[in-house]
């Protein structure tokens, strides 16, 4: 289970990137998080963490810099002890990050996608997981977009596009 940019910036009430839909999805990723740890499952959080002065920010209002409170996960989906923490720069879960090796190391060849954003992050880590081999799932209950037909798109394209499975 992959958990995508839960994190204060884009959940809270007023956060810098607020997606308002985020809290609504909580629960759905809580209950994903906690049945994949009693399956004895992985759960990993892939977790925006720029630099002050990131060249996203020319596109992007300024947000998740590496250091709380903007770039923490919300409290509400704390991760256990045993939960793995990948930081990203951008909004590619693979792009200089540990994430491939990670999986690789955990024999994982499927991923399950939870979090924010439906047409941005989830997007982007469900085309290049695909690209590079793995089987992707998506929880549709679990991830928001930006709107309701942002979300809409991106899950069709995940599904019909990168042959995901949406559940």
């Amino acid at each position: 289970l992959i958990i995508i940019d839960m994190l204060e910036d884009f959940v809270r009430e007023g956060g810098a990137l607020e997606v308002t839909t985020a809290r609504g999805i909580v629960p759905a990723i809580k209950k994903a998080a906690d049945e994949a740890r009693g399956a004895g499952t992985p759960v990993i959080y892939v977790c925006d963490a720029h630099d002050p002065d990131d060249r996203e920010f020319a596109i992007w209002p300024r947000h998740s810099v590496d250091n709380p409170p903007g770039a923490a996960i919300i409290e509400e989906l704390a991760p256990h002890p045993d939960d793995i923490i990948i930081k990203k720069k951008t909004i590619s879960g693979f792009f200089e990050t540990s994430l491939d090796e990670t999986l690789k190391k955990l024999g994982i060849d499927k991923v399950i996608l939870a979090g924010v954003c439906t047409n941005i992050c989830i997007l982007y880590i469900a085309a290049e997981a695909t690209w590079r081999g793995y089987r992707v799932a998506v929880l549709k209950d679990a991830v928001a977009g930006l709107t309701a037909d942002d979300h809409d798109f991106a899950l069709d394209q995940m599904a019909r596009v990168l042959k995901a499975e949406v559940r």
